[in-house]
């Protein structure tokens, strides 16, 4: 057991440094500086607001329009609204919720402005909606949001009268094809003074808050909030990826412009998205601290900037565990890569290339073999019908536990036994290395979560302390770990076989240490973890369905 202290000193650091980059921070008080931001007071709104379903048309619509109204002029802002009538996809949606044909329903967006000190400065605007789904109360999805808006002007308002304007939008009729939000965008007058847009959603009702999405040509937006947020949960990868999906926000019709923008959610407790027990008492109070303590450091940063950000070559960002934001050009990322190859090819050249060929058919193995796995345990899950989104996403937490049991099952066998040399490693990144070429030079934002841990495990073929090592495997260890339970929150009902790219670069920065074990020792816990995983996912497949699921699930949208 004592050859494993090194490797299991490394595992625990890695846990506990991706525990701490995926905990939200703790929820401030009611009664702290009236500078920060409070989840503790923006809960009283989110109280008030999330009572009952309030879809758009509503009379429980028109109450918390009523409430919202009322904090608005409270804090000194000057409130108008605009109107329209929902479309014709819109109406479908709505009276296939509630059974009816009714006609169709208005919606009303609510606008409040901060007065700066430069009224014919740009403005800031803080985008919310504040309509439902049909059943749920909507805590998270949006009342988290309207309340952080209300939180972060007071504050705002607090520090002294800043610089632009501070509009905050509340649109209706997001949950019917964001009505609402185009509405607004497309004819308002008002649209014209804008320079910058922060939207909030939720998709869920716990977990860190992330930026996932900018808008175009990013570079001075995501300089801005490097420089200005303190709690960090952005990344640039998960940009990427969002868009490639079909989801829209609020934020669709934004991005469309020259606006500087920026969108933020919290997506864990993903089983409370639009569920009729998505209520106050079931949102964490944490992710809302989160959304509210980033969108509060961002909005200062930008209400009183001389200048709001222009468009500037899309840049490569993520939050280092939380604690900062990393930023750099897209193609610096050719730089590291041709020192990783560099120091790869010094090391074999000086060690000779036995071991190169046993290590990348090694990798190969562990990333075919993962990916097939975890495809075919999500099947089990599945069974023969359609599943239900809802079950699905209330299944996630069950899911990365059969992701996790099912990766262990395929890294053993691969390299239970081998304990490599400094060849050896360098052909196990081979495989990746050609996957970091490749995403370099087609996703060139997305490529740092493959291009920093090749140029990091280059390193520890160099150096001969052991700390510096157990640093290294723990620091991509826990970004991997992080980064896997990200995804399987995001596409893990989906596509859980993703987590085969963390899962291998894990792997790759733990051969150093890795001391090897047991051929047989092995395989029975590779067996056992196999059993295991195949029977939570039996658990999911033959589990009742979720009382979490959005009441209309079953209806044809």
């Amino acid at each position: 057991m004592k050859r494993f202290g090194p490797f299991l000193v490394a595992l625990v650091v890695a846990f506990m440094l991706a525990l701490f980059a995926t905990t939200p921070p703790r929820a401030m008080p009611g009664n702290a500086s009236a500078l920060s931001f409070s989840a503790i007071r923006a809960m009283a709104d989110v109280m008030t607001m999330a009572k009952h379903p309030h879809v758009t048309g509503s009379p429980e619509n028109a109450v918390v329009r009523e409430h919202i109204i009322r904090r608005m002029k409270a804090l000194g802002m000057e409130v108008s609204t605009s109107t329209g009538r929902i479309d014709a996809k819109g109406v479908k949606r709505l009276n296939n919720w509630s059974g009816r044909n009714d006609p169709p329903a208005t919606f009303v967006n609510l606008i409040g402005i901060l007065p700066g000190k430069n009224r014919n400065a740009s403005s800031v605007v803080l985008m919310s909606h504040h309509d439902t789904v049909w059943g749920s109360p909507g805590a998270a999805d949006d009342a988290s949001g309207v309340a952080a808006s209300l939180e972060v002007v007071r504050a705002i308002r607090a520090t002294g009268q800043q610089q632009r304007d501070l509009v905050m939008l509340v649109t209706d009729g997001e949950e019917l094809r964001l009505q609402g939000a185009r509405q607004f965008w497309a004819n308002h007058p008002l649209r014209k003074r804008v320079g910058a847009v922060i939207n909030m959603e939720a998709r869920g009702s716990g977990g860190r808050t992330t930026l996932f999405q900018t808008s175009h040509q990013n570079g001075e937006a995501m300089q801005v909030y490097a420089d200005a947020v303190n709690r960090p949960g952005a990344s640039s990868l998960a940009a990427f990826i969002y868009a490639l999906l079909t989801n829209d926000s609020d934020l669709t019709p934004v991005i469309e412009h020259d606006y500087a923008a920026y969108n933020f959610a919290f997506i864990g407790r993903s089983g409370l998205y639009h569920s009729p027990l998505a209520t106050p008492d079931n949102l964490d109070q944490r992710s809302l601290q989160d959304m509210g303590g980033q969108v509060l450091d961002l909005t200062q940063a930008l209400v009183n900037a001389d200048r709001l950000p222009q468009r500037a070559a899309d840049a490569v960002f993520f939050d280092v565990f939380g604690l900062f934001t990393a930023i750099y050009p897209s193609w610096l990322g050719w730089g590291m890569i041709i020192i990783a190859a560099g120091g790869m090819v010094l090391a074999v050249r000086q060690d000779g290339a036995d071991g190169l060929a046993a290590g990348a058919g090694r990798m190969l193995a562990l990333i075919v073999v993962s990916a097939a796995i975890l495809f075919a345990l999500n099947r089990l899950s599945l069974g023969l019908g359609p599943a239900n989104y809802y079950d699905r996403l209330a299944a996630i937490p069950r899911l990365e536990v059969m992701a996790v049991l099912g990766s262990l099952a395929a890294f053993l066998p691969a390299f239970a036994a081998w304990q490599p040399s400094r060849a050896g490693v360098v052909g196990a990144a081979l495989p990746l290395f050609i996957i970091s070429l490749a995403a370099q030079a087609s996703a060139p934002t997305a490529a740092y979560v493959v291009v920093l841990p090749m140029v990091l495990v280059t390193f520890t073929l160099w150096v001969r302390y052991s700390a510096v090592r157990i640093g290294i495997t723990a620091l991509v260890g826990g970004f991997m770990l992080a980064l896997g339970h990200q995804l399987m929150q995001g596409v893990g009902p989906t596509l859980p076989f993703v987590a085969a790219l963390p899962l291998a670069l894990a792997v790759l920065s733990t051969l150093p240490l890795w001391p090897g074990m047991e051929v047989r020792k092995a395989r029975t816990i590779a067996v056992v973890a196999l059993l295991g995983a195949a029977s939570v996912s039996l658990w999911v497949l033959l589990d009742a369905p979720a009382a979490t699921r959005a009441v209309y699930s079953d209806r044809k949208q």
